[in-house]
């Protein structure tokens, strides 16, 4: 809760791929309270009553919210999936926008491999923002299991990475209205 707070005011990317985490977190403790109390926040001895209870209170409402929207298996909160959209807008303003031509030309050195790693998804296609954090969480998962990872796979976060870091910069300076400033 303090951490996806400080990540959504941070960087977008990052919290994104938190909450995601929070979510399989959650799956992973059969969206039970008492789980999450033992495995989780009873892990941070330093919080105040205060603390414990607000954190208690924040992963019981994301419980119910996964309950209520369908995605206690698998699938991401609806509040996530704004995220995606809000990012996906972004980046297509980005491209209309001939003033961010280096946005433009990180986003091609990317999308080689993002149209590759759409034509391995099968019939779970997403959109190309989508894609790169499903990849990144995917690394993400790799990395916490300790596998091996191709160079051709390294090759391709890296460039994912870059990508959506570029993004995620521009999504900060657009909140703060600072993005499209020079624009009349």
């Amino acid at each position: 809760m303090i951490t996806a707070s400080q990540k959504r005011k941070e960087n977008i990317a990052e919290y994104l791929l938190y909450m995601w985490q929070i979510e399989d977190i959650i799956r992973a403790n059969g969206l039970d309270i008492d789980k999450i109390k033992h495995n989780i926040i009873d892990k941070y001895p330093d919080l105040s009553d205060s603390q414990r209870r607000e954190m208690t209170e924040w992963y019981e409402s994301l419980i119910d919210m996964m309950r209520r929207e369908g995605v206690e298996k698998s699938g991401h909160l609806q509040l996530n999936k704004n995220t995606i959209i809000q990012l996906v807008d972004l980046h297509q303003a980005l491209l209309k926008d001939p003033q961010f031509q280096d946005y433009s030309a990180e986003f091609y050195r990317a999308l080689p491999y993002i149209v590759e790693l759409r034509s391995k998804a099968g019939e779970n296609k997403s959109g190309e923002i989508e894609t790169c954090f499903n990849a990144l969480y995917g690394m993400l998962m790799l990395r916490l299991q300790g596998k091996e990872i191709t160079p051709q796979t390294a090759d391709a976060i890296k460039q994912i990475s870059r990508f959506i870091a570029l993004l995620a910069h521009n999504f900060k300076l657009d909140e703060a209205d600072q993005l499209f400033k020079n624009k009349s």
